[in-house]
């Protein structure tokens, strides 16, 4: 059953004129039309209600209409959903998954598979060996799938385009062979395309393995895990993407854009949805549509990996010389951190007024503007929400050093120890604030292990990368007071 309820972060107003909802974290509002205003009296309380007490309390009586409302408040972070979307009609499916060397991956993968709640007479299931040297394909062709077998190894971009090709399905699953599908996945997913201006959808990866402590940090910190509410291309983020692991397509918009880039060994999916957002199509990531991705949960394989994903980044940046890197450092963010800093390095008090006023020259700005609104926010909420942007505003700087300069730290010890331990102590304070708010199952100590393993992996393959393509964009953003896009 689908259901919704407000955030217990929002409040609701009510004026003459119209309905408000304020999150308090992060602050942001929303006016809504008075003719909405007895569904959000239902949601006041906080409690989940079905769609169906919902339609029945709406003026709009046409449910997609309905649900595309809703489901927009959930992307901008004041409602929050759970269950599944009810479908009267079920589109064609053809689930493409390329394999190599994989048969004990590939038997589990397609067993998943059997396990779907989706018409099978709606559903075909294409699997692309290539060029197995084992007895991968033996395996697959014990299931009932369409197989293409390939004489040659020519990568999962180019299995995933061959079999998109030759598909039936007005939609297209991607999954890879070392993942398992939820029951519920295509149902879930599926439905997000009664949108008909949505191309394209991604749902969750998580991690299957939970053995060792490895498999517990990739829980909470690997790369696949998209976010944790509702995302879509339209949003300000240049960067945004969904796993080729989990995505669903419409098969005509695949076609239109050409496919993944069969040059790119890794990366492609990242090119692909960055050349779909050019084209003007959307695309939505939603914390629905489960699968269970088995990830390299061997110390060796984990670094390779990250250093293979960091030798992307420049090649990315120099196919799409468009999308530049900002680092932004707002004014009166730099003015509170500098007088905090003076005042510790120099043991003199005074001089936290500097970061007071910066703190209350930001807050009367943001009240003006606030007032100008007519909206009904909290001034604690309102100092809250500055001393939050502050914090940040220094967390992306150490996240920055701590992704793509820590291994300078190692190299510059002997001759420059005290900037040495200024990277190192950004690096630290990143891992410390992902711990924190990721909450692993792992003790902090073991967490910053994996955690510098990672940050030292990735950004050696970013460097390596950079001067093979000769892009150092990845690692020198532009500084910009506020975001521009």
């Amino acid at each position: 059953m689908l259901t919704y309820r407000l955030r217990n972060t929002v409040s609701v107003h009510e004026t003459d004129e119209q309905v408000i909802l304020t999150l308090s974290y992060p602050l942001k509002a929303i006016c809504i039309h008075l003719r909405w205003r007895r569904l959000f009296k239902r949601f006041s309380h906080h409690e989940m209600v079905s769609f169906e007490t919902i339609r029945s309390i709406s003026e709009i009586k046409n449910p997609d209409e309905l649900e595309f409302f809703l489901n927009n408040l959930v992307r901008k972070g004041f409602l929050q959903r759970e269950g599944v979307s009810p479908l009267s009609d079920y589109p064609f499916v053809s689930v493409i998954i390329p394999v190599r060397n994989r048969p004990d991956d590939i038997a589990a993968c397609l067993q998943s598979l059997k396990e779907l709640t989706y018409p099978d007479d709606e559903l075909e299931i294409i699997v692309v060996d290539d060029a197995s040297t084992d007895h991968t394909l033996d395996i697959a062709s014990r299931f009932e799938v369409r197989l293409i077998p390939l004489r040659q190894h020519k990568q999962a971009a180019y299995c995933r385009n061959i079999a998109a090709r030759r598909a039936r399905g007005e939609l297209l699953a991607f999954l890879d062979s070392d993942c398992l599908a939820d029951s519920v996945w295509l149902r879930e997913l599926v439905a997000a395309f009664k949108d008909q201006t949505l191309c394209a959808v991604g749902g969750v990866v998580e991690s299957y393995f939970n053995e060792n402590g490895l498999d517990r940090y990739e829980k909470v910190r690997s790369s696949l895990n998209v976010s944790s509410r509702f995302r879509r291309s339209t949003e300000n983020d240049p960067f945004f993407y969904l796993p080729a692991c989990n995505l669903l397509i419409r098969r005509d918009t695949f076609l239109k854009v050409n496919g993944f880039r069969e040059e790119l060994f890794v990366g492609e999916d990242v090119d692909f949805c960055w050349r779909m957002r050019e084209r003007g199509y959307h695309f939505e990531y939603r914390t629905q549509g489960r699968v269970f991705h088995k990830h390299r949960n061997k110390l060796t394989s984990f670094c390779l990996r990250r250093f293979e994903y960091g030798t992307s980044e420049p090649l990315l940046n120099r196919l799409h010389p468009k999308k530049k890197k900002q680092m932004v450092c707002p004014p009166l963010a730099l003015v509170f951190w500098a007088g905090l800093m003076l005042s510790l390095v120099l043991n003199y008090l005074p001089l936290l007024g500097i970061s007071g006023a910066a703190i209350i020259a930001d807050g009367v700005k943001k009240r003006l503007h606030i007032r100008k609104k007519g909206l009904p926010i909290k001034t604690s909420w309102l100092l809250l929400s500055v001393l939050r942007s502050y914090a940040a505003f220094s967390y992306h700087i150490c996240s920055f050093v701590s992704r793509y300069y820590l291994f300078l730290s190692l190299i510059i010890l002997p001759i420059a120890p005290a900037a040495a331990t200024v990277i190192l102590i950004l690096h630290l304070t990143a891992g410390t604030v992902d711990y924190v708010t990721t909450k692993p199952q792992l003790n902090p100590i073991s967490f910053l292990f994996y955690f510098t393993l990672e940050q030292l992996s990735y950004q050696l393959g970013v460097w390596w990368g950079c001067f093979k393509t000769r892009c150092f964009r990845p690692v020198n953003p532009i500084v910009a007071g506020k975001i521009s896009v």
